[in-house]
């Protein structure tokens, strides 16, 4: 079980650190002329899936309790 929360920890900072670097290259694409929208669209696509990822992996390694 340490092993698989482990696996689960490591792929949480590997996605967080993807969905860092995404909001870096957004950002970056944001300013530039001419602006690329489907490029844009299809980033924060991407970034709206891993924050998805990320939000279930957290949930998994800290499960609510109920009150």
């Amino acid at each position: 079980m340490d092993s698989n929360l482990h696996s689960f920890s490591r792929q949480l900072i590997e996605l967080r650190i993807e969905h860092a670097d995404l909001d870096a290259t957004i950002d970056r694409l944001v300013e530039a002329v001419p602006r690329d929208e489907l490029l844009l669209r299809r980033l924060k696509k991407r970034r709206l899936a891993l924050r998805d990822q990320i939000v279930r992996l957290e949930r998994m390694l800290d499960p609510q309790e109920p009150a």
